[in-house]
């Protein structure tokens, strides 16, 4: 272990962990941490508790934040997917239910969260979504609520959820318009294809591409050359708010278009993600063999 590894500080959460340096600046989470065999590295209402909780956290008033004091968070995984997406297993249950009181529930935490990347927590705070692994559905829209995205080649991306009637609800489509054109986002949206990093990194969906096993050093070498611009950083924020702006009513407008197009699926559609959950509960995750530990 080098001088930098021990001045880490290593914050544990039940479905995460987070490692923050000694001034705090820079923080990297890491979804999925102690997966067990059978579970899915999806959004599980526990992971978003973990995840809001921390960022939440970190986020300063007004008055703490110091002119041109640049933060970042990386977010990534411990588990071989970067994340799968929505908790189809609880989706499924409530629709069968007709509980749209729930459902919103949890597509506002969504919401919630992405915003708050969106607009780094608060405008001091610059997101990146290293993804090493699949993102897929609510894990891509993840992806895309950052500042910017760096992938490993041969890593698996896209939105599938018209493939049981659904689309992603919780920011796909606001964020893919600001990256491609919207044209390209209702394509991407309606024909459900699962795309590579590579392939997404050609449409201009993915900002950096690096070969395997490369995204960490590529994601420090970003840090490195943020921090020599951190004015330039921190202004950027407010200008991309002001000119390419993703309002939270948008958002949750969206949503509950989302919301109330689910409680209309019909079993044919629920017994597509039973069979999707299944799969992915069959297949294992297995963790990254030295990520951040």
């Amino acid at each position: 272990m080098n001088n930098v590894e021990k001045l880490l500080r290593v914050r544990p959460y039940p479905t995460m962990r987070v490692e923050s340096d000694p001034a705090d600046s820079t923080h990297w989470m890491y979804m999925h941490t102690g997966l067990v065999q059978g579970a899915r590295p999806c959004f599980h209402p526990a992971l978003m508790t973990d995840m809001w909780s921390f960022l939440n956290s970190i986020t300063l008033r007004d008055n703490q934040r110091e002119p041109g004091k640049l933060r970042h968070v990386v977010i990534a995984s411990d588990a071989g997917a970067f994340n799968l997406g929505g908790d189809l297993e609880l989706f499924a249950e409530l629709i069968r239910k007709g509980d749209r009181e729930q459902l919103l529930a949890y597509a506002r935490k969504c919401v919630d969260g992405v915003y708050h990347i969106h607009t780094g927590l608060g405008g001091d705070v610059r997101t990146i979504a290293l993804v090493q692994g699949d993102a897929l559905g609510g894990g891509l829209e993840l992806a895309l609520s950052c500042h910017t995205i760096v992938a490993e080649k041969g890593v698996g991306m896209g939105l599938p959820e018209v493939l049981f009637g659904l689309f992603p609800g919780m920011g796909a489509y606001s964020f893919l318009s600001k990256r491609v054109s919207p044209q390209l986002a209702e394509k991407i949206i309606l024909e459900g294809n699962v795309y590579s990093s590579e392939e997404m990194h050609a449409m201009g969906v993915v900002d950096i591409l690096v070969p395997k096993g490369e995204g960490e050093a590529a994601v420090e070498e970003l840090l490195r050359r943020q921090r020599r611009a951190s004015y330039a950083h921190v202004a950027l924020n407010a200008v991309r708010n002001i000119a390419q702006p993703v309002g939270y009513n948008e958002l949750m407008g969206i949503t509950e278009v989302w919301v109330d197009t689910a409680l209309a699926l019909g079993e044919r559609s629920l017994k597509t993600m039973d069979r999707i959950v299944r799969a992915q509960t069959r297949r294992t995750y297995d963790a990254k063999v030295g990520l951040g530990a």
